[in-house]
């Protein structure tokens, strides 16, 4: 089965908002073979440069477009192809938007694979271990504590035991903080996770006193209280923390997830769609069960990079996934058969590869067309 064509597909709504919500802008990719077979995957980035990237022609060495490094290659060693993107992309890429796109590449790879067995993504990456995988909503924080409040009410409703608030007015004010991790507690109750995102805001000292400040309401993990540079700052910080310290999010490759787990994170949060793909996250995997650390998938875009998040915990010891509520029809139709929310849990997608479906309409609604 070889690669004839690799496509990039940039979907856009329209009216962007300048706010923490992947769920506005996204770049699909789909792999195709000479046996008919296509593949799909999704990349989580700036768009317009990641689509630049798979499409560039070939170049000097090591300065290549992810399509033409991969234009008759068969799908077979997935590992092998991802390190040859690596390689071939390396004058430009290593890190940054150029493992951003061959984060999407990776993910089509995997789907494209397990449709040419007849296997789940999750069987390929070691098995099935669970059929559904819990859920946390993740949320934004609302512009006043009553809004927040009446945000975990509604995961409440939805049958959510865990619900995740960041973002926002978060960060500035820590009796402005307090007021609204307090109204969410309030409304989830003690016998719901409660998560908190600081959006990298602080330094090591501030996050700290943070971190003291909300311990008191049980929350389950503090995330990305700092600067995803500052390395030294999270191994100040996490031995001293009084509650979990999560991070990882904006990190590509297993070299850098290896380097947050050395510096004490507790929490590792690879984005399927942004990282690498599923071939880098079962690397990280195979880090955090070694360190023993816990790995919860970031995801906040389309029900893709869903799918890919919930085949990567089924095929490991991961106990949660994130869940994004956002309205955008980017999250909630360009699957058509999005994984549902049932009982608080997401039933893991049978079938082979992936196991979904893309919606045509919504692909040629939202579909950035080139002048």
């Amino acid at each position: 089965m070889k690669i004839t064509d690799v496509e990039a597909l940039h979907l856009r709504i329209p009216g962007i908002e300048e706010i923490a919500d992947g769920t506005q802008d996204v770049l699909v990719v789909r792999v195709h073979t000479d046996n008919g077979l296509v593949g799909v995957g999704e990349v989580t980035s700036q768009s317009y440069v990641c689509k630049a990237i798979v499409e560039a022609p070939r170049s000097a060495e090591r300065r290549h477009g992810l399509r033409e490094i991969l234009l008759g290659k068969e799908v077979e060693d997935l590992t092998a192809l991802w390190q040859h993107m690596y390689y071939h992309t390396n004058r430009f890429g290593r890190r940054g938007a150029a493992i951003h796109a061959i984060s999407g590449v990776d993910i089509a790879l995997w789907d494209l694979l397990g449709k040419s067995q007849d296997r789940s993504v999750c069987e390929l990456l070691g098995g099935r271990k669970r059929e559904s995988i819990r859920a946390y909503a993740s949320l934004l924080f609302g512009d006043t504590p009553e809004t927040t409040a009446q945000l975990a009410r509604e995961s409440v409703e939805r049958g959510l035991t865990a619900a995740k608030f960041g973002w926002g007015p978060f960060g500035a004010d820590a009796d402005n903080d307090l007021r609204h991790v307090q109204a969410a507690r309030e409304c989830l109750g003690n016998d719901r996770d409660l998560m908190v995102d600081a959006g990298c805001k602080w330094d090591a000292e501030t996050a700290l006193e943070r971190a003291h400040l909300l311990a008191p309401l049980g929350i389950r993990w503090l995330e990305e209280p700092l600067s995803q540079d500052d390395r030294q700052g999270y191994a100040t910080l996490c031995p001293q923390s009084p509650v979990p310290i999560a991070a990882g999010e904006g990190d590509v490759t297993s070299y850098d997830f290896l380097d947050l787990v050395e510096r004490g994170v507790h929490v590792v949060q690879p984005d399927v769609a942004f990282c690498g793909g599923l071939t880098v996250c079962a690397e990280v995997s195979r880090i955090c069960e070694k360190h023993q650390r816990r790995c919860v998938p970031h995801c906040f875009s389309t029900g893709i990079n869903l799918a890919a998040s919930l085949h990567w915990m089924a095929a490991t010891d991961g106990d949660l996934v994130e869940y994004c509520l956002r309205p955008s029809p980017l999250m909630r139709k360009l699957v058509s058969n999005l994984p549902p929310l049932v009982d608080g849990q997401v039933p893991v997608p049978t079938g082979a590869g992936l196991g979904i479906e893309l919606d045509e309409a919504i692909v040629d609604e939202f579909l950035v067309h080139e002048n």
